[in-house]
This record gives structure tokens, C-alpha cells and sequence, in this order.
């Protein structure tokens, strides 16, 4: 069959900060093509919709794959597939992804019949079996596991046997260059792991995973990124080297190789001081910018996340970091209650640390337990506002004042580490990457006033809603079960498999609020 894969636009951040190339559809379009199937992909971060529009009318796929990894991706993504069965009556469209997972029942809904079957978990496991039944047997669709149609759900997702047999497609991709993240311009992106054992409450990853984490091996990892010609790497592994001894092994045997790259990955502060040895190792290969997810900058913050770490060892491995010559990056979550005192007080905090801050809107996710929990009431069930640049839940300032501080807050920010003055810093890069034809990273350096505007964001608020949200589930006392939250079911132990039992005892640990080793 011809099967189309399709990745949605970017975001607001993806429109200055950062553009990444969608690994996790590669890896899905690779799949599918290992079985036999003729596969094009398509990625609106970097081409439009009159060119997708083009694909499906000469392309006339049999099969349409829309990622839907981001929820506020899913009125265009709802769109496009009635677009796409119009053109194509007879082909069988379906959404994948991590959003989409979350939402199944009312993407069917919403599709009003153009959507024939949103496919939960980890696509690339039954992918071949499942593209088998749409051909031969549609009826067998709603049986296959992870499986949403309107005509029922088949069982649980399951896992794909092993990361090592991932090969994602990434020469399908018509413009590998248009992906960068800051400096790093090209950059591509590689998974070393996946999951999080971690059970942070404003996150959706561990509900998806089913606290599951699971390992490539390093020789297939060493393979992976020996295939790569891009010079950067980005790591979307959700919290990087957990398990010391698999990064040192992978480092190592980048080493050995010779194989020299410029990296920017996420972690930890309790992980980076537990494993200060891979971090010191990979700074020689080539480690060059770190994301840290700090969140609060007080206990109080901390504790609202379940972010167990003490806010003392968050401040020592920032020390650590700089020690180490990396270039960091954390993340403050911005709460709608916070006033002009408080934006105040976060950007003068700003002002006197080296590492680039970036601040988030705390919103409530389907998926996430504070979606369960929230108790505030949402002002908005437009999809299109769930991409932590807007405010959902009631403002203690007036929204107009809100949106005004938060840009203030982060314009402030830009203007400091990515703005022009910035660009002294980086002017040999910059002009590197010139020399190379790539102009992502200049390009952005202007972007930022045009993208982030408290009047456009004020106004966002008051476009039409066509497809809203299901409401969160009735507010209950008691609380949450977790088992009702996960996509993949958990597996214990058993799902950790990858973790030695040392890191087991330090992810526990921390998870609880107890003192790490």
C-alpha cells in the first residue's frame, strides 16, 4: 500500500527557539516501509498545507498517518483528515501520537467519520499487523491492540520489542536542513531511551509509558548517531543517563569511533549530581547546552509539582553544570496566580544566574494528574491554547495584564541570551553556520517580538472554537488512581528492566521525596 505520513505545524516556540526534526513519525514511516509499503513523509513544521494538499492529490495514498503529539495540534490535524478523505474517499486515515492517545474518543468524534481509527501507545509495534488489517480486513482494525474506532477498542497497547529495532526513515524528510535547536544549526535528533520512571504531576509522560523505561543499546546507539551527518544532536530521551554505566558505554564507544558531534540533551538536577562522571565524560565528546527541567525556585513550587528534590541540590547542579563549561538551559513554570510582585521578583532572579531561563504557563494536559485534580475551573476548552503559552486557568491579574508581565518576563529573557546582543557571543558560530547555508539560528534572532505578543495572545482567546475539548472528570476528594491515567500499562519492575538496581533504588528515592545516595 501507499501510505502518507503526516507531522502538524509548529508551535509558538517551535517558530523561534527551535525546530526539530519528527523522529518519533520517522521511526513510525521506517516501520512501515521495513514491511513492505511505499511511504512518503511530509512535515508542516517546514512545508505548507497547499503542498500537502499537492502530495495527497498525486501521491493518492491508500493510507493517511497524521502524528498528533502535541494537543494543540489537533483542530488542524482534525482538518486536514477531512481535507484528505474528501480528496480521497476510499483511503484510511488514522492519528498516532502522544496527544492523540490521550483524546481518542473525541478526535473520533470531532472527525465526524473522517477519521477511521486513532491508534494509541507506541505505533511501530503493531504498525505492521495493523496496516496488514487495513488491507485485507478492515473489520479487524477496532481488535488490534491500541485500537480506537467508533466501532469499539481493541486491548492495551504493547510495547515494541526493542528500541535497537527502531531505524527511523530520516531520507524521506525533503528538507533535513530547516531543523536546528539555539546554536546548533542543522541539528538532527536520536532517542537513546524512552519513558520516565519519575511521576512528576504536570507531566504526561510516565502516564504514557506506564513509568516504564527502556534502553537502546549502546552499540545500536553508536550506530544510530555514526549515521547521522548532521553536526548537531539533540537527545529526546526524557531524562538523559539515569542509568550511568549505558551513557558512559555509549560515550565511550563514540570515542573509540572518533565520532565528534555537538550535543544538547535534558535531565535531572539529582540525576546530573548522581552521575556527574557521564556528564564529565560527554563534555569531551562534545556536550555542549543541557535542559533542565527546575520548574520552581521554591519548596513551595516544588512540592505542587512532586518535583522531589530539595531546592538546595537544584541550585548544586546548576554549580555542577557550569563547572563543566555547559551552556544551560532551565525551565520555570509561570502560574496563573502569580501578580506583578512575583513576575518581578522571578526576573530579577533571572537577571543574576548565567543559565537561560525559559517560562512556561502551567496548564492542565489530559493525561496529566493535575488534569484530574485541578480544582480551579478552565476558562477554555480550545485546544489551540494548551501549548504553555497561554493562560487556561484563572488569572489572579487581569488576562491582559498577565500576558503582559509573562512576555515582559520573557523578553527580558531573550533579549539576554538570544537576542543581538547575544550574537557577540556567538558570532564565530553564527558565522560558521552562514558559511554552511544555514540561517535557522540568525533568522530567529528577530522572530521573537513578532511571535510572542500579549495583545495577539489576549486575542487568541477569542477565536471561534469549532472543536472543544472534553471537560476534565468531576473533581473528586479522594485520591487519583494512577492506573487510570496510563496508556501503556504499568509493568513494575519488569518495565524498568534497563535500570540496574542501583539506579531503581535512586529512582524510588528521589520519586518519594527520600535523600538520594
Amino acid at each position: 500500500m501507499k501510505v502518507l505520513a503526516v507531522h502538524p505545524s509548529g508551535l509558538m516556540f517551535t517558530r523561534v527557539f527551535l525546530r526539530l526534526e519528527p523522529l518519533g513519525l520517522e521511526i513510525v514511516a521506517g516501520t512501515a516501509r521495513k514491511a513492505g509499503h511505499e511511504v512518503r513523509l511530509i512535515d508542516l513544521q517546514v512545508e505548507c498545507h497547499a503542498d500537502f494538499h499537492r502530495l495527497v492529490r498525486s501521491f493518492r495514498p491508500d493510507v493517511i498517518a497524521f502524528s498528533c503529539n502535541y494537543l494543540a495540534n489537533v483542530p488542524e490535524v482534525i482538518d486536514l483528515a477531512k481535507a484528505a478523505k474528501h480528496e480521497v474517499p476510499r483511503g484510511f486515515v488514522f492519528i498516532g501520537g502522544h496527544s492523540a492517545s490521550f483524546t481518542a474518543l473525541e478526535l473520533l468524534e470531532h472527525g465526524a467519520g473522517a477519521i477511521d481509527c486513532v491508534l494509541k501507545g507506541e505505533g511501530e509495534a503493531v504498525l505492521p499487523a495493523f496496516l496488514e488489517a487495513v488491507e485485507h480486513d478492515r473489520a479487524a482494525v477496532s481488535r488490534m491492540p491500541g485500537a480506537v474506532t467508533l466501532d469499539g477498542e481493541g486491548p492495551p497497547p504493547g510495547f515494541v520489542a526493542s528500541l535497537d529495532d527502531s531505524r527511523p526513515a530520516r531520507d524521506l524528510l525533503r528538507h533535513r536542513r530547516k531543523y536546528f535547536i539555539g546554536v546548533l544549526d542543522p541539528c538532527a535528533s536520536v532517542e537513546f531511551a524512552r519513558g520516565c520512571p519519575w511521576d512528576c504531576t504536570f507531566c504526561s509522560a510516565w502516564t504514557f509509558y506506564g513509568r516504564s523505561y527502556r534502553a537502546m543499546s549502546p552499540e545500536r546507539a553508536v550506530e544510530e548517531v555514526a549515521s547521522i551527518a548532521e553536526p548537531g544532536i539533540f537527545l529526546v530521551d526524557d531524562v538523559a543517563f539515569v542509568h550511568e554505566k549505558h551513557g558512559l558505554a555509549i560515550g565511550e564507544g563514540l570515542a573509540r569511533r572518533g565520532i565528534r558531534k555537538e550535543y544538547y540533551l535534558e535531565t535531572r538536577g539529582d540525576v546530573l549530581l548522581r552521575n556527574k562522571d557521564v556528564f564529565r565524560f560527554w563534555t569531551g565528546i562534545g556536550l555542549k547546552y543541557m535542559f533542565i527541567g527546575l520548574e520552581a525556585v521554591d519548596e513551595e513550587g516544588l512540592r505542587k509539582f512532586r518535583k522531589r528534590i530539595a531546592l538546595d541540590r537544584n541550585f548544586e547542579a546548576l554549580e555542577f553544570a557550569r563547572s563543566l563549561g555547559v551552556m544551560v538551559a532551565i525551565n520555570l513554570i509561570a502560574d496563573p496566580d502569580w501578580d506583578h510582585a512575583r513576575f518581578e521578583a522571578i526576573r530579577q532572579w533571572c537577571q543574576e544566574i548565567p543559565e537561560i531561563v525559559n517560562i512556561s504557563v502551567n496548564t492542565p494536559y489530559p493525561g496529566t494528574e493535575i488534569w484530574r485534580t485541578e480544582t480551579r475551573p478552565l476558562q477554555s476548552l480550545d485546544y489551540r491554547l494548551y501549548d504553555i503559552q497561554h493562560a487556561v486557568l484563572p488569572t489572579k491579574l487581569p488576562l491582559h495584564e498577565f500576558y503582559a508581565e509573562l512576555v515582559k518576563t520573557q523578553r527580558a529573557l531573550y533579549r539576554r541570551h538570544v537576542g543581538w546582543r547575544a550574537l557577540v557571543a556567538h558570532a564565530g558560530i553564527a558565522t560558521r553556520n552562514l558559511m554552511r547555508g544555514q540561517t535557522n539560528y540568525m533568522r530567529m534572532l528577530w522572530k521573537f517580538d513578532s511571535v510572542y505578543d500579549p495583545a495577539l495572545q489576549l486575542a487568541d482567546h477569542a477565536r471561534e472554537v469549532r472543536y472543544a475539548m472534553r471537560p476534565p472528570p468531576s473533581q473528586i476528594a479522594a485520591p487519583v488512581d494512577p492506573r487510570a491515567l496510563y496508556i501503556h500499562p504499568p509493568q513494575g519492575r519488569k518495565g524498568r528492566a534497563s535500570l540496574d538496581d542501583a539506579s531503581e533504588r535512586f529512582v524510588d528515592g528521589t520519586r518519594m521525596g527520600a535523600v538520594a545516595p
